[in-house]
Parts: C-alpha cells; structure tokens; sequence
C-alpha cells in the first residue's frame, strides 16, 4: 500500500468517525429536546409537578413536628429537639424531590422504549443508522433537566413552606454525588428501558409496583439508616434497597446538607459516592448488553419481545 492510500484511509476513517459522533450527538439532541422544551409548553403540567408533591411532602413533615411538640411536652431541652425535628423535616423535603427523579426514571425512562412501539416510532428508531444508545442517552438527559428543574422548584418551596434549614460545608462533593447519582439512576432506567420492552405488557404492572417498595427502602421520607434498628428484616430491606442509587445518594445528599452528627446514615459520604460510581458504570454496561440482546432478538426472531409472548 503506498504512502498516499495510507494515507486517504487515516482521512476517510476520520471522516467517517465524525460523521458518526455527529450523527448520534444529533440523536441525543433530537430525543432530549421534547423533554427540555416540549413539556414545558403546558404550564398546568409545571404546577402539578411542582406543587402536588408538596401535600405528600406535609403529611410526613407534621408527623414529625407533632413528635418534636410530644418530646417538648415530655420535658426534653426544646434546642436539641428543634436541631432534630429539622433534620427529619428536610429529610423528607430532600426525599420528596428525589421522589421526581425515581417516577421520570420508571415511567419516562423504563417504559419509554415501550410506549414507542405502541405508538410506531420504534421500528423507525430501529432502522436508522444512530446507535440505540445515543437514543437512550438523549431520553436520559432531557429528563435529567427536566426532572431537575421541577425538583429544585419543589425543594425551594419545601424550604420557604416548612422553613428549613441546610448547611453546606462541601458544595464541590454535594454536586459531585449530585450527578453521580442521576449518572447512576438514569443508567438504570436505560437498562430498564430494554427490559420492560422486551417483557411486553408486564412493564406497566411492573412500574405500579415498584413505586412504593423503592419509596420505603430508599428511605424516601425517612433516614434510610434507621431499618437497621429493626431486628429482623430491616436489615435486609436497607441493603436491598441500596441497589437503588437514589438510596446512596439520598443518604449522601443529607449527610452533606445538615449539621453533624447525622441521623442513622448507611455509610460516609465518600463511601457512598465510590459506591454509586460502581453502580453508575454497571447499569450503563447492562444498558449496552440489554439493548444489544434487544437487536439481536429482532434480527433473528422479527419482533421484540421476549419468547413466551
């Protein structure tokens, strides 16, 4: 081969490289932005998304208001009670906004891929020449700030409602295990998004029922570290739980947010952030896996669902 060829095979693979990535940057952008500007265009759906959650947020926060008037009644010095009903009230104000991005992950993540093939876009998706991970990474961050938005607005209103107080001492590792979560929970509805269209219909069922054991054993409302006083399956339930980033960066996120000593944590900070770079880095590879099993079973079988259906 001469120097010349050599050399015009260096240009066209690169040509061909660029080509690529801006092929699947403009998938990416085609599929985040119905997210970003599509579902703003109905402000009715930003105040129910915003403000709805705050009813289920004030339930847990008058239970416990209610226990700190009980422990100031008993006698209890009425400073350390106040530091502690605070903590449990923004721990369910930092719950009920990662409430917003679990439901967008199970329902506008994981069953995304089905809803497309109930609807006729997914053969389309199938045929063209972008890689189905640009499509799922698209979907994952116009979500991301979509969610994003909504739950900042549902946690500055937490905090001018129930008056709130945080306290940042490292900002620099509250973002870093910010994103690393979303990195990890979004990866997990990538993966979700292959398997629920390959189990069919069962995806809906599946998506109910989830909602509210992930609620309880991500300590959704409640410090996540206190099943552990249960003798029996708390335990068990924390720890399953904890496969769930939203259970390690929740924690996390508190930990960094109030005054010390934390209540009931599952691990230190720093702990729980190496934990969901793990779980970030392993969703996204079962993400590639599943979806690459998705389009060998509809090259070889013609559908895309699983056998028995």
């Amino acid at each position: 081969m001469s120097a010349e060829s050599a050399h015009g095979g260096r240009t066209l693979r690169r040509s061909d490289l660029r080509f690529k990535l801006g092929l699947n940057l403009r998938a990416v952008f085609g599929r985040a932005y119905p997210r970003v500007v599509g579902a703003n265009r109905e402000p009715s759906w930003v105040f129910f998304e915003v403000f709805l959650p705050l009813l289920g947020i004030a339930a847990y926060v008058f239970i416990y208001q209610s226990f700190g008037l009980a422990a100031i009644a008993q006698g209890k010095d009425p400073t350390a009670v106040a530091a502690q009903t605070n903590a449990l009230v923004a721990t369910v104000v930092l719950g009920g906004t990662m409430v917003a991005f679990w439901l967008n992950v199970l329902w506008s993540m994981a069953s995304q891929l089905y809803w497309e093939k109930e609807i006729g876009n997914l053969q389309i998706y199938m045929m063209a020449p972008m890689s189905r991970m640009s499509l799922l990474a698209g979907m994952a961050v116009g979500g991301m700030f979509m969610t994003s938005v909504r739950a900042l607005s549902t946690l500055v209103a937490g905090i001018v409602v129930f008056g709130v107080v945080f306290q940042v001492a490292n900002p620099w590792m509250l973002l870093a295990v910010f994103f690393v979560t979303l990195v990890a929970l979004y990866g997990m509805g990538m993966m979700f998004a292959s398997l629920y269209l390959l189990w069919g219909r069962e995806a809906w069922n599946l998506s109910a029922l989830l909602e509210e054991p992930i609620f309880f054993s991500s300590g959704m409302y409640f410090p996540s570290g206190g099943l552990f006083l249960v003798p029996t399956w708390g335990p068990a339930v924390a720890i399953a739980g904890s496969i769930v980033p939203a259970a390690l960066g929740l924690d996390a996120l508190r930990q960094l947010t109030l005054p010390p000593p934390p209540i009931y944590p599952l691990a230190s900070p720093e702990t729980e952030l190496l934990l969901l770079l793990g779980l970030a880095v392993l969703f996204l590879v079962l993400a590639r896996y599943s979806l690459r099993y998705l389009e060998k079973l509809a090259k070889r079988e013609g559908k895309l669902t699983s056998r028995h259906q």
